[in-house]
């Protein structure tokens, strides 16, 4: 054998040696190194894990009436790959006397040879299924589903929100409290077939079931104000409106209306989504007149004044470079401080501004409660704007003593009215009761006092001046016969974006409570832009003492003043 032989023999040896080390080193790694990963991979192709829907929780208003549950509904699916060609003409005549399509356009989607086309009828009811699946059919599949229900239909709507398609909850309610209510879901792990069916469980965790919800809301109030409120809309020919019921010793909202409002069952039917929002807790606004109070109450706080105080006042006071006058334009000349709320007298309450100052003031406003949300247990609520008073200028400090300048949202107002009812006392305002987890336990809220903002007796001193609103002022509309009312009507404008307010709109409102010495619960209703009444004392004031009236029989409380 020449050299030339032995040459490329010693090549081919060098060359399969090399050949033969990456095959092995190849082997090796796939054996050794990537050992775990062709595991993974191999269990995933026997392996099926599944999730396990866990039941939304229940809300019930504080009478156990059901708010909102869970409903079985079934969707129609069709498979035409596992139905014959023969076949489809007459599955899609016996299909079409169940949806709303001739039988032509159902054999138009299910001939050809799809394993999916979506579901010929959603949301159908169990009777219907039920019909359905005694045909027996080939390839057509009756999947149940479940479907969050509101069996008072528009009820309390913007307290609730809604859950969408994804299992979420939006809005209200079901928004805040989306993981309680939503539960855990479980998994399932097993061994499959080639066609993903799990033929064996090798893991299970149990899924558990969201909490039950019982709300402080009383369902006979909250239909009650719900009907009052629509009527005096429609009455007044008002854009919306919103009305708040609360027990001003706990903090319990009974009530929490607004309007118009939405069917959260056909939520998705909904044009303007702003209806998804409570306005009652959403919605800020110039309050206007029932701020004067709550300005009047830090004043006699202080020791500025006295409800008989006197001091004559003009019908216009000039502050920097603008003039401010009485609603009227008139002079009301020499008044008490309890007339000066009677009257509602703006140039009056600039004179209280001057008394309490920046500070003073401002410190007494953010006492209330203004500028911060409430903690209410509800998605979308407002702070509300209070400025920082270092930037007020001398108009600012005179216009917020009477509610301009200053935005509040309805529920704010009404807690602050709260602390003159209650002896002085800011209560956290709630709307959960109590909830109940899967177990049974129960966790029971707690009334929950946040601050004493004026001393009792300051509290007594400007229930006696509202219920003299009631009597002889602004107020009368809102009185009932039989029991003593105090409150405060509120006039309030309507800024423009471009500056300044609108000349021809308006927000009426009216805060108070029943019976005044002892008050059984606070009320505050707000109307917007009502188009053939030009102050609240004819529009929010009626609509309070009908809701007042209501209320007073509801809770069977005795007359308490001879009429």
């Amino acid at each position: 054998m020449n050299d030339f032989n032995h040459k490329r023999i010693n090549i081919l040896l060098i060359f399969f040696a090399i050949i033969t080390s990456l095959l092995g080193w190849r082997l090796f790694e796939k054996q050794v190194i990537e050992h775990d990963s062709y595991v993974a991979k191999a269990e995933d192709q026997y392996l099926t894990k599944k999730t396990v829907p866990a039941e939304r929780g229940k809300i019930y208003s504080t009478d156990k009436t059901l708010l909102a549950a869970n409903s079985r509904l079934y969707d129609l699916t069709v498979v035409p790959r596992y139905i014959a060609s023969g076949d489809k003409m007459d599955v899609a005549q016996k299909l079409s006397q169940f949806v709303d399509k001739p039988a032509s356009d159902i054999f138009n989607l299910i001939n050809n040879d799809k394993y999916y086309i979506a579901p010929l009828k959603k949301r159908m009811t169990e009777d219907e299924g039920q019909k359905i699946s005694d045909l027996k059919i080939k390839g057509v599949i009756v999947a149940p589903v479940s479907v969050r229900s509101y069996p008072q239909g528009q009820l309390a709507a913007q307290v609730l929100g809604f859950v969408d398609n994804s299992g979420n909850g939006r809005y209200g309610l079901e928004g805040f409290y989306n993981n309680e209510l939503k539960g855990v879901e479980g998994k399932v792990s097993g061994s499959s077939d080639v066609h993903g069916r799990m033929f064996d469980v090798n893991s299970e965790t149990k899924a558990s079931d969201g909490a039950d919800f019982y709300l402080t809301i009383d369902q006979n109030i909250q239909y009650e104000a719900e009907q009052v409120l629509s009527d005096a809309v429609t009455k007044y020919m008002s854009d919306s409106g919103s009305l708040i019921i609360c027990d001003p010793q706990t903090g319990k909202i009974l009530a929490m209306a607004n309007y118009p409002t939405y069917n959260p069952n056909d939520y998705s039917k909904v044009q303007d989504q702003q209806l998804f929002n409570n306005a009652a807790i959403n919605n800020a606004y110039e309050p206007g007149s029932i701020f004067k109070p709550l300005i009047m109450a830090a004043a006699v706080d202080q020791g500025l004044v006295q409800p008989d105080t006197k001091n004559t006042f003009g019908a216009c006071v000039k502050v920097d470079s603008y003039t401010i006058c009485t609603s009227t334009k008139e002079a009301y000349g020499l008044e008490t401080m309890t007339q000066v709320l009677e009257h509602s007298d703006n140039v009056a309450m600039v004179w209280i501004a001057g008394l309490l100052n920046r500070d003073n003031m401002y410190k007494y406003i953010k006492d209330f409660g203004f500028g911060r949300k409430s903690g209410i247990e509800l998605d979308t609520e407002s702070p509300g704007s209070v400025a920082d008073p270092k930037k007020w200028s001398n108009a600012q400090l005179a216009t917020i003593s009477f509610g301009q300048g200053i935005t509040t949202t309805p529920l704010q107002i009404l807690m602050a009215t709260n602390v003159v009812a209650n002896g002085g006392k800011l209560m956290q305002p709630y709307i959960v009761d109590k909830v109940v987890n899967v177990s049974g336990k129960e966790d029971v809220r707690q009334p929950k006092q946040i601050a004493q903002v004026i001393r009792a007796d300051t509290a007594k001193k400007v229930t006696d001046m509202m219920v003299s609103v009631v009597v002889n002022g602004h107020g009368k509309k809102a009185a009932v016969i039989g029991y003593k009312v105090a409150g405060k009507t509120g006039t309030a404008q309507v800024p423009s974006p471009g500056g300044g307010y609108y000349a021809d709109r308006h927000i009426g409102s009216f805060a108070g409570f029943a019976p005044a010495d002892n008050p059984r619960f606070t009320m505050l209703v707000r109307l917007d832009n009502p188009r053939n009444v030009d102050w609240a004392e004819s529009s929010a004031a009626p609509t309070f003492g009908t809701m007042a009236k209501r209320l007073l029989d509801y809770m069977k409380v005795a007359p308490t003043v001879t009429p």
